[in-house]
């Protein structure tokens, strides 16, 4: 790891400078790093990685890629060392009563990483923090019984564990062909990034995505929505007559 450390480990892509939000990021999915370790930042992903916005574009730039997988290098190397920057970054005055999006891209990918993020978010009660995840179990252990209450986290389908996902009446955001799929199927739509990201926690529990807002997204997910198609290979997966039961009716 490296021992020179930003100055500020939070920064701000374009849509979410328009809204005044913050984020972290680290490389989304799976991969290798420049010193030669594996890594899986999103051990919960299903049929999402190929197609994850996180995987395309500008995250794919040098630069981009190159700091995502310092911030990575730096929770893996020295975990108390990134929870006590963060959390004197957090004290800064430019972050109060503002939102901080935990994950632009990857995951909460362990326990103890979560467990920090916990930590972080109570020491910083002026601050407002957000997530979508695919980690449920992880969440159902670590998060759900007492979560910090400037914690708010949507679960994002797509991922092996959508089958956890009681659908009914958890919030949840799932991935539509197009904004008419979505509103047949009752869901609120979210729009563009640019649009509003915090709809999906703090507007309507079911909200959709469009993939035709997503330029990579509309040729490569055809006419199926997300839960749809991880549906559909879990079920191959797991062989005839062998389905999981899901919270989706």
């Amino acid at each position: 790891m490296t021992d020179k450390k930003p100055r500020w480990l939070l920064t701000q892509n374009t849509d979410m400078r328009r809204q005044g939000i913050y984020n972290w990021s680290i490389p989304a999915w799976a991969g290798t790093l420049p010193d030669g370790r594996n890594y899986n930042t999103c051990p919960s992903a299903g049929i999402c990685a190929p197609l994850c916005y996180a995987r395309q574009g500008a995250y794919r730039f040098p630069g981009v890629k190159a700091r995502h997988e310092a911030n990575l290098m730096m929770v893996l190397d020295d975990l108390p060392g990134w929870e006590a920057q963060m959390t004197a970054e957090l004290q800064h005055k430019r972050y109060q009563g503002r939102w901080v999006r935990c994950h632009d891209a990857g995951d909460f990918f362990s326990r103890e990483y979560t467990d920090a993020w916990m930590r972080v978010m109570r020491a910083a009660p002026g601050v407002k923090f957000y997530a979508y995840t695919k980690s449920v179990s992880l969440f159902r252990e670590a998060v759900e019984p007492d979560p910090p209450e400037n914690f708010k986290w949507v679960y994002s389908l797509g991922g092996r564990e959508d089958h956890l996902v009681d659908v009914t009446i958890e919030r949840h955001v799932d991935i539509f062909p197009d904004e008419e799929s979505l509103a047949e199927a009752g869901y609120a739509s979210r729009g563009t990034a640019s649009e509003g990201c915090l709809v999906s926690v703090l507007g309507p529990q079911k909200v959709g995505i469009a993939a035709n807002n997503i330029k990579h997204l509309k040729k490569k997910q055809g006419p199926h929505r997300w839960s749809d198609l991880q549906r559909a290979q879990d079920e191959r997966r797991r062989g005839p007559g062998k389905q999981f039961e899901s919270g989706r009716p």
